[in-house]
């Protein structure tokens, strides 16, 4: 039997992520995301109207049209968590496929929202919750895992396939973190448990391997202290307070929530996004918001709160969307002057998110931030730890794990080479246990390697 994976969506950029394993006859589909960057799509954009083929061509969405080429038959689609680079797709491409749907209790919460959404497509899949640290009999030799782990949104998992040839570890996104509000940390030991056993492949996230001045991703509770280090005179004097994070980063919230209350301020939650997000999450028991504070997603909700606001600045801290400068989100509009809220000299905005790095985003969020500070308002840039794991976070799983094989995604080819680079310090090496695809190709164990020949632009796989 033959093990094979194939690259579909996030190995030539960051998001739009989707992976399938061939497990002899049998296939595994792992997210289905979007990629944020084109359309210059962000939480708050709607894409419920628009086509598959349309989103395809446009690289919104992965092109999984390769699939027709795969000789096998597709037995469930598994989601690693709620963020939209890995769900946002789901609504598009799960109909396709006569499978179930499998994710964690608030992660089905997300899909099941964005499907109820979807104008386009009718949806027929059935939904399976699977909970971290429990298994699920896919077929006779297919056995799916999901292990704990820790990201930016609560109940990410990192999925694990135990087939006769051996484990295949999908592990998109991840960091380490000991010290989270709303998620205990990473099941190390199982990992570890994992690694003995012989894993024959570890499919894992690149996106900061080519950030090495960072070699450990701190940890959340490095924001939270930061957060209230920024916050702790602002919330005693009158000035307005605007913070604007993303909306799916639940832990954030939480902390920002926390340090509110402990104020006489009333806390806003504002977008549609932060409507979705966080409505859900605290309807789960998961996020748990102070009793001053209120959300609101609607355009006209959003405008009467805005209102209040600029009336009564002292009382209240804004949370809303934004923060990478898209014109048409929250924080960019009030720093346009086009809503109810006008920022005066004093007001504080503090931007607890790092800037997503393309030309688009840098030219929108400086815009923005000049237009704040033309209005008077002091910024704070630095409220931020990444999501995402270092290189020394990486040179841990690695060593937890010991794969016979590493596949990098969820990166550029920079992003993708650097990660290499750490293996090969690891004692992989290219061209033989390490193994770097493009969207469109795919990697055969226990048979020569092969390439699906789909995508025009398709290079040829990197043996």
């Amino acid at each position: 039997m033959t093990v094979e994976v194939i690259a579909i969506g996030g190995y030539e950029e960051v998001g739009k992520n989707m992976t399938a394993i061939k497990v002899g006859e049998d296939v595994i589909i792992f997210d289905m995301g979007i990629h944020l960057d084109r359309l210059h799509i962000h939480e708050d954009t709607n894409i419920e109207k628009m086509h598959s083929l349309d989103l395809i061509e446009r690289g919104v969405i992965p092109d999984d049209t390769l699939m027709k080429e795969v000789n096998g038959k597709v037995k469930a689609i598994v989601f690693t968590h709620g963020h939209l680079d890995h769900i946002g797709a789901v609504a598009k491409l799960a109909h396709r496929y006569e499978a179930p749907i499998i994710a964690t209790p608030y992660t089905m919460a997300l899909i099941e929202k964005t499907i109820k959404s979807e104008r386009k497509f009718k949806f027929n899949n059935t939904l399976q919750i699977l909970n971290s640290g429990e298994k699920l009999k896919i077929t006779p030799g297919i056995t799916l895992e999901f292990v704990r782990t820790t990201h930016s949104i609560p109940q990410t998992v990192t999925p694990v396939l135990h087939t006769a040839d051996g484990i295949i570890l999908y592990s998109c996104d991840f960091k380490f973190d000991n010290h989270q509000k709303l998620s205990p940390p990473p099941d190390y030991q199982r990992f570890r448990e994992l690694g003995k056993k012989g894993v024959l492949a570890a499919i894992i996230d690149a996106t900061r391997a080519a950030e090495e001045d960072q070699a450990k991703t701190y940890s959340e509770k490095i924001a939270r202290i930061i957060l209230k280090d920024i916050l702790e005179q602002p919330l005693k004097d009158d000035d307005g307070i605007i913070i604007t994070t993303f909306a799916s980063h639940l832990e954030r919230i939480q902390a920002i929530c926390d340090i509110v209350d402990t104020s006489n301020r009333k806390l806003l939650l504002l977008g549609r996004s932060m409507e979705r997000y966080c409505s859900m999450a605290e309807a789960m028991g998961i996020l748990k918001l102070p009793s001053s504070a209120s959300i609101y997603g609607s355009a006209k909700s959003i405008n009467r709160a805005l209102a209040r606001a600029d009336e009564e600045r002292s009382k209240y801290v804004l949370v809303t969307t934004g923060h990478q400068g898209e014109p048409d989100a929250l924080l960019p509009r009030i720093a346009n002057a086009k809503t109810h809220f006008q920022v005066k000299f004093g007001d504080n905005v503090i931007i607890s998110a790092p800037i997503i790095p393309n030309p688009l985003n840098k030219a929108n969020r400086s815009l923005m931030e000049q237009r704040l500070k033309a209005s008077g308002a002091r910024i704070f840039t630095n409220a931020h730890v990444s999501g995402h794991a270092g290189l020394e976070d990486h040179r841990d799983f690695i060593r937890m794990l010991k794969p016979e094989n590493l596949i990098p995604t969820h990166g550029n080819l920079e992003m993708l080479t650097a990660y290499a680079e750490l293996a090969e310090e690891e004692g992989y090496r290219m061209g033989n246990n390490i193994h770097i695809l493009r969207n469109g190709q795919a990697q055969v164990f226990n048979a020569e390697p092969e390439v699906i020949k789909k995508a025009p632009n398709a290079l040829e796989s990197i043996q």
